[in-house]
């Protein structure tokens, strides 16, 4: 077994923690093909991330109460199973229907590992280190979504679509086999909570009266909506739009990721020297001005991958700086149910998230203005958000602080 505060880890956790990204990343540049394949149009195929997200957000919920009543371990071990058995029925679904269930079922075992991922960090490093580790976290985890694309177009320009389903089934055992051999349980008995749905309404209603929290939160959400807008509409207008072939379409996907590892490095190394407040003001500007240049591009007629791509590196910066810092920020006060803040966290980001990849598949017109006006959108209600709620909420506790 390892040490829990060994970096070893650290990085078993984001290894478990990136099983979301590669389920979501890796399949991107198959999405045109798999449409062909079943007969079906491409907001069928984009239902299949949506749907997923919708499931993750839903199964975060549960298992983030499960964890807080019967420790990280056993609910991390029964959802990365149940991933491994839907991620060999993506891989056989004779159809998008039974793709679409293969997905759901996906996305309720996967959601064990980036909620209680967060929430293990919680455990172990305490308020004023998490948003430090998380910040290294989400940089490790950044090789994930980085490679994934470029993986899955080699996966499927010399296997097919189904191996990359495969190859995620394979991940996800040897990822079990780890969690269940390596890693330590992180959550002490004595700070296990009850499960009842008195308890666990209780704890979501204490949550949501929290107005950093809900600031915290929704900061996070607008800023992720806008990385899943890309998610979900990016490989219909570069692949099908612009012209892209799916392998180039892998290496500018990896570019993207690189502005969003340098916005982690960025956190992590700044995050005492900042503070986490200050760092979210940063990625929220950067957000924002990545996000409304893309928009206005669009609008221009700019019909090359530059004017999607280059604008997008600024907002992934944006979001690496701000995203461990505003899962800090709603985990910090709440020790004694960190796995439901992270399970609420999780649902609200990942629901929002859905919602907006389910309008950008429905109103794609075949150009790069649903995607670019969306993810501007997003960037601008990132920045709102934290001036409304965030900024004054963090002036308050400055303030008590000060008194006491």
């Amino acid at each position: 077994m390892l040490r829990l505060t060994s970096p070893a880890t650290v990085i078993l956790l984001a290894a478990l923690t990136a099983l979301g990204p590669l389920a979501t990343d890796m399949y991107l540049p198959a999405m045109p093909a798999m449409a062909e394949a079943l007969n079906t149009g491409p907001d069928q195929v984009q239902l299949t991330l949506s749907l997923y997200m919708a499931g993750f957000a839903l199964a975060q919920l549960f298992c983030g109460p499960l964890a807080d009543r019967f420790g990280r371990k056993p609910i991390m071990v029964g959802g990365f199973a149940l991933f491994l058995a839907a991620s060999l029925l993506c891989a056989l679904a004779p159809s998008i229907e039974w793709l679409l269930a293969g997905r759901f079922l996906q996305a309720l075992g996967g959601a064990a590992g980036p909620v209680l991922g967060r929430a293990a960090v919680r455990d172990i490093y305490g308020p004023l280190e998490a948003g430090r580790i998380l910040s290294h976290l989400a940089s490790i985890m950044a090789l994930a979504p980085a490679l994934a694309p470029v993986v899955g177009a080699g996966l499927l320009m010399f296997f097919g679509w189904e191996a990359i389903f495969l190859v995620l089934a394979l991940y996800a055992a040897v990822a079990l086999a780890l969690l269940i051999f390596a890693l330590p349980e992180p959550l002490p008995r004595e700070l296990r909570q009850p499960i009842g749905p008195a308890a666990m309404l209780g704890n979501f209603r204490l949550l949501l009266g929290q107005r950093a929290f809900v600031g915290y939160t929704l900061t996070n959400a607008a800023a992720f909506s806008g990385l899943f807008a890309y998610l979900s509409g990016s490989a219909f207008v570069l692949i099908e739009f612009i012209g892209v072939h799916p392998t180039t379409y892998g290496i500018l996907f990896a570019l993207i990721v690189a502005g969003f590892f340098s916005g982690t490095v960025i956190s992590g190394r700044y995050s005492r020297r900042l503070g986490r407040d200050r760092l979210i003001l940063r990625g929220a500007l950067l957000c924002t001005l990545g996000g409304t240049t893309m928009a206005l591009l669009a609008l221009a007629g700019a019909a090359q991958a530059w004017a999607v791509v280059g604008p997008h590196i600024v907002f992934m910066m944006g979001v690496g700086i701000l995203m461990p810092q505003t899962m800090a920020g709603a985990l910090a006060p709440n020790p004694q149910c960190a796995g439901s803040a992270s399970s609420l966290f999780g649902f609200l980001q990942m629901g929002i998230a859905a919602l907006v990849g389910g309008l950008v598949g429905q109103l794609h017109d075949d150009t790069s203005r649903t995607l670019a006006l969306t993810i501007g959108l997003a960037g601008i209600t990132a920045l709102a958000v934290y001036w409304g709620l965030v900024r004054p909420a963090a002036r308050r506790e400055a303030r008590q602080a000060l008194s006491e």
